[in-house]
């Protein structure tokens, strides 16, 4: 008598062996279908969707499937560490139909103040910044000292968050992605500073997007005014600090880029592109969850069941050039946008942020190189994201001592550097 086929233990997404080598573990994955068994942290376990018409069958189908994880949610302990990333919360991630709608629309109102050429200029500016507080050494870490403290600085503008507050909303957002035992209590610290941010623009009302949104016709209480911006700052730092990191590390390390910065003919946009193939920020996310027991891509689920969709693999399966994927795909056809209502609805802004941000660095370190080997990098840990602990390099030091203080003249003698445009 044949034994009864077992199915496949889930293969854990965090850890060590994950975060050095992830693609591995995709193609281990995908050997058992368009989606296989995985565990995302002790004791919570998930399907994910690894096969790219699958991925995008799935994003775009809000019939069969909800955002909403509460059901799911009600199976998982109250401490588990994917529940700053994954537990419900009153936003347009967490939503369907006409209440992603209200939150939606929020959101892309708010974003579309948001002046294309004031924001390269603004991140210019703090770019610039950055760099100068590094340059004249030699050496630095382009993750700790530029990337990570980049996105933060425009969220600030963006906002109006207090300067002495940037460091725990950096803290908050990457606790939030490590999944790590304190991932609740830093991403509680990050919904804290925001809290009385909003309650202070709600009795006082500034040029910010704190305040429009406040103002904005959706009408949204304090709570969910709070949970719009927490969402808003926690899926734009952490990708963009992780989408220039990746783009950096690509032109550091790839022969077309000539082992530096600014030696090679390809560009930070082309470099930018590739890392949306390759490595994306966010490798997987996109929870959904089927609303009844339904059959999908041929695997059986159960209502309720946690399905996520990885990015990574999915596009690893249908980059350009690949003869063998069978599936047409285009050079912007990847998924590290998502897809479907709940696409990124900030990718021009934060395009604009990492090629700035790249340009700029580029252009003063021109002569950088990776200041270890490339098997000497670490990744940070963690199912979500694809993120570089430390990123070290070397180059000629520069003196932008004279350039930062014309820039801070010029600053202290305006009324400061705005990156929305609010009206009168």
């Amino acid at each position: 008598m044949t034994p009864p086929v077992q199915p496949p233990q889930p293969l854990a997404l965090y850890g060590p062996d994950f975060a050095a080598d992830p693609q591995s573990h995709y193609r281990r994955l995908r050997a058992h279908g368009p989606l296989a068994p995985v565990r995302l942290a002790p004791g919570i376990d998930a399907l994910l969707v690894t096969d790219y018409q699958a991925a995008v069958d799935l994003l775009r189908d809000p019939h069969t499937f909800t955002k909403d994880p509460r059901a799911w949610q009600a199976t998982v302990p109250d401490d588990s560490p994917v529940l700053p990333m994954l537990g419900y919360r009153p936003t347009a991630l967490f939503s369907d139909g006409d209440v992603h709608t209200r939150y939606r629309d929020a959101i892309n109102d708010s974003l579309a103040l948001i002046e294309p050429h004031v924001l390269r200029a603004e991140v210019a500016r703090v770019a610039q910044r950055l760099i100068g507080e590094f340059a004249a050494t030699g050496s630095g870490d382009l993750i700790a000292q530029y990337a990570r403290r980049l996105p933060v600085h425009v969220f600030v503008t963006w906002f109006g968050v207090p300067p002495g507050d940037s460091e725990r909303i950096v803290n908050g957002i990457a606790g939030m992605f490590n999944s790590a035992e304190d991932a609740a209590t830093a991403y509680a610290d990050l919904v804290e500073v925001v809290t009385e941010l909003v309650a202070d623009r709600r009795a006082r009302p500034r040029r910010d997007l704190t305040s429009y949104l406040l103002a904005h016709p959706a009408d949204l209480d304090n709570d969910e005014t709070v949970r719009q911006i927490t969402l808003i700052m926690s899926a734009g730092h952490d990708p963009t600090t992780n989408l220039i990191g990746n783009a950096l590390l690509h032109m550091l390390t790839d022969v077309r880029y000539a082992g530096s910065l600014h030696g090679g003919a390809m560009t930070a946009h082309e470099a930018i592109d590739e890392v949306l193939w390759h490595d994306p920020p966010l490798a997987n996310l996109a929870a959904h969850y089927p609303r009844h027991d339904t059959e999908f891509h041929g695997v059986r689920l159960r209502a309720g069941q946690l399905v996520l969709v990885s990015y990574a693999a999915a596009n690893s399966q249908s980059v350009p050039g690949r003869s063998d994927s069978g599936i047409r795909s285009g050079a912007s056809a990847h998924l590290a946008w998502s897809a479907g209502p709940h696409r990124c609805p900030a990718k021009q802004p934060a395009l604009l942020i990492a090629m700035t941000a790249i340009e700029q660095l580029t252009s003063q370190l021109c002569d950088a190189e990776l200041d270890v080997p490339v098997s000497g990098l670490e990744w940070r840990q963690g199912p979500f994201h694809r993120a570089l602990v430390r990123l070290p390099v070397r180059f000629t030091p520069v003196d932008m001592t004279a350039e930062t203080d014309r820039r801070e003249a010029a600053e202290s003698a305006s009324d400061g550097p705005s990156a929305v445009s609010i009206g009168p």
